[in-house]
């Protein structure tokens, strides 16, 4: 029996290195609370992505949150559908309405000449998403918030370490946030960030994630608990050592499904955008089945039949969901792009640890239908 292939794999440090940590993390006892591993890896991270502050977290999510917070974010904003859930929950546990607008196709993020009509005296900021890594057209987007007074925060869980001209992708708009869960390109186990572009900022957001605390009897804002601990951030610097050469070994594996699929009628893929570093954290793939001759489930279901599995994401849209199905923006009419690409995606298997042989069996299940 053939081993499965799985979508992803994590990148783990080295365990003598880790348990070396670990031991000094152990005689000092501090193993929480602005810690010295933690601060370490905020200044790491700095340095590595290009950013003049970063604030780590606990999970992925929690960024989101804290950044609608520490901007005061209310009423509505603008987002997509087409992106994980904990984008639009986000807005949601704020108490804001999301209002989706469609996609581009050809970057999967949000269309910035869908934005303008969607704006209404309650809009407040518009949420974004760099689908798979890609960068939105944030030229655009900024152009927009910038003539109606709108914020905009980058949902960046998937672009760590992607750069357009040489400038970091989380440069762009008031915040960026990053996933570092244990499926993304640079992990912590599971963890995130939040990129802002000032001091002030930087402190507000320190104060917000350790319950508002200001100092040992001061609190200056209802905030919550969502701190690194010293475990995860020791797990992450070591990580940060290998994450180039794993960035590296999945652009090989790239070069490798586009040479194969690139003839194959119905279907289609993005190639590397003109200026991009990109960080190749998956590799989506389009069924046309008209052209193919077999639908994306169809095909999705036989991946998984021969042990090799990829990943239909985004499906279901989040305006799918019950949560949010009842938003007039939710309407598939309104949509018809996203629907489109949900439809008819398959991320394939994309990691550091893909072999020759595990690669050739993927792109054998596309091949022969």
């Amino acid at each position: 029996m053939d081993k499965q292939i799985t979508v992803t794999s994590p990148l783990l440090p080295n365990l003598d290195e880790f348990q070396f940590m670990l031991k000094e993390i152990w005689d000092s006892k501090w193993i929480t609370n602005n810690g010295s591993f933690h601060q370490r890896l905020e200044a790491a991270l700095c340095e590595y992505l290009k950013v003049p502050y970063i604030s780590v977290f606990t999970n992925g999510t929690l960024p989101l949150i804290t950044a609608l917070q520490a901007l005061r974010i209310t009423g509505e904003v603008i987002t997509t559908p087409y992106s994980f859930v904990a984008t639009t929950h986000a807005l949601w546990w704020n108490g804001i309405k999301p209002v989706f607008v469609d996609i581009d196709p050809a970057t999967g993020g949000i269309d910035p000449n869908k934005i303008e009509a969607a704006i209404t005296p309650k809009t407040t900021a518009i949420m974004p998403v760099h689908v798979y890594g890609k960068p939105c057209k944030t030229k655009e987007i900024q152009e927009i918030a910038d003539k109606y007074g709108l914020r905009v925060i980058y949902d960046a869980a998937h672009a760590f370490g992607v750069e357009v001209n040489g400038k970091s992708i989380l440069e762009e708009g008031d915040m960026s946030t990053l996933s570092f869960h244990a499926t993304k390109v640079y992990n912590t186990l599971e963890g995130g960030a939040l990129v802002v572009h000032d001091e002030k900022m930087k402190r507000r957001i320190d104060y917000l994630k350790n319950f508002g605390f200001a100092g040992e009897t001061e609190v200056v804002a209802p905030g919550i608990n969502s701190k690194m601990d010293e475990v995860r951030a020791a797990y992450g610097l070591l990580n940060l050592r290998q994450v180039d050469a794993a960035i590296e070994a999945r652009h090989q594996v790239a070069i490798l499904y586009r040479e194969a699929l690139s003839s194959i009628e119905g279907i289609t893929f993005w190639d590397d955008m003109p200026g991009v570093r990109h960080n190749y954290s998956y590799f989506p793939i389009f069924v046309n089945a008209e052209k193919y001759g077999m639908t994306r489930d169809e095909q999705y279901f036989k991946m998984r039949e021969q042990g090799v599995y990829g990943r239909r994401y985004f499906y279901p849209l989040i305006s799918e969901f019950s949560t949010y199905r009842g938003l007039p923006s939710a309407r598939k009419e309104n949509l018809p792009e996203a629907h489109k690409m949900a439809d008819s995606v398959i991320c394939l298997p994309m990691h550091h640890e893909l072999s020759k042989d595990e690669i050739n069996r993927v792109i054998n299940c596309i091949i022969n239908k």
